[in-house]
């Protein structure tokens, strides 16, 4: 019979048993109610082996893809680990490599993970400095075009880890992360399916992260990102997304400036407004928004009302930390 390992013990499954069974008759908790995979209060994820189908029925595709599904539904055919659905929350050791400066507030910080770490661009992870702070960050780098982890961290006023890590870290300094969580990312299958990605601030970052992997991947489909800051010295980036954009005939980046007219390629006004005026039906597109949540709330509720389902609208909300 196939066996189940979890926590670095393996267990043999009776005939007919769910991963959940097993799991609990030999002691352990897992949390669980209807048994029956509508609860999904027995999520848990793979970290090794096949998932049957059944047993991720009525999940998300990201979560699908990510290794989750319903411990009750599951009856494994050949040998499957497990772990907790939250078992993101292991620490991983970290070294940073390099930082760089993209704009004023804006610093580029390339971490290198003593393990290899398996993510999707757009996911976030956690910082952990010596001493417990803890911040989150998202991915700007795509595993297929990066040896190392990308992250862009803008400077909050007051800020401790924005702050040391803008004026106090040095290459080779050590540092933990957790993750990587987060459902905001590209998933493969629909390569003709439109796009719109729409950020502000350094919610570039996972928009960077998703386009470029989008592309590496073979996406046919037309991909917009629209990237909106108040003034143009906001902006950061611009040279390697116009650059993309010339190397990439689906691929069109807009630079939305609000409050100053900018340079003459960029667009003027507020990037809500000038995405929608730019691609108003949305019917049929895949849509994702990061950045500061007031916008993200309201450009929820725009590229709905523009034909978006809301099974294809990925938003990450980049919430204020209290501290930085």
């Amino acid at each position: 019979m196939p066996a189940v390992t979890f926590e670095d013990r393996s267990y043999e499954l009776l005939d007919g048993e769910s991963v959940l069974d097993c799991l609990t008759r030999h002691g352990h908790e897992i949390p669980n109610s209807c048994r029956s995979g509508i609860c999904h209060s027995c999520l848990m994820r793979k970290t090794e082996g096949d998932v049957p189908p059944p047993a991720q029925k009525g999940l998300k595709p990201q979560q699908q893809a990510q290794g989750y599904f319903l411990s009750c539904c599951c009856h494994p055919e050949a040998d499957l680990g497990v772990t907790r659905a939250d078992g993101a929350a292991k620490k991983i050791p970290a070294v940073l490599v390099a930082r760089e400066v993209l704009n004023h507030r804006v610093l580029r910080v390339i971490l290198e993970p003593i393990d290899a770490l398996d993510y999707y661009p757009g996911q976030f992870v956690n910082f952990v400095r010596p001493g417990g702070l803890v911040r989150s960050f998202s991915l700007a780098s795509v595993p297929a075009l990066d040896s190392k982890l990308e992250f862009h961290v803008a400077l909050v006023p007051g800020g401790r880890m924005s702050g040391w890590l803008h004026a106090d870290a040095q290459p080779g300094d050590a540092l933990e992360i957790m993750g990587p969580v987060g459902n905001c990312f590209y998933t493969p299958g629909k390569p003709e399916q439109p796009l719109f990605l729409l950020g502000t601030g350094t919610g570039l970052a996972p928009l960077y992260g998703i386009a470029r992997d989008a592309l590496q991947q073979g996406h046919t489909g037309p991909i917009h990102l629209f990237h909106g800051a108040l003034v143009a010295r906001d902006l950061y980036l611009t040279d390697a997304l116009r650059s993309l954009a010339a190397a990439h005939a689906n691929f069109h980046y807009h630079a939305c400036v609000r409050d100053e007219a900018g340079e003459a390629w960029m667009l003027q006004g507020a990037v809500d407004a000038l995405a929608l005026e730019t691609v108003p039906n949305l019917k049929g597109w895949k849509v994702f928004l990061c950045g500061h949540p007031d916008l993200v709330r309201l450009a929820q509720r725009k590229t709905f009302l523009a034909g978006a389902s809301m099974s294809e609208i990925h938003a990450d909300a980049f919430l204020p930390a209290g501290g930085g």
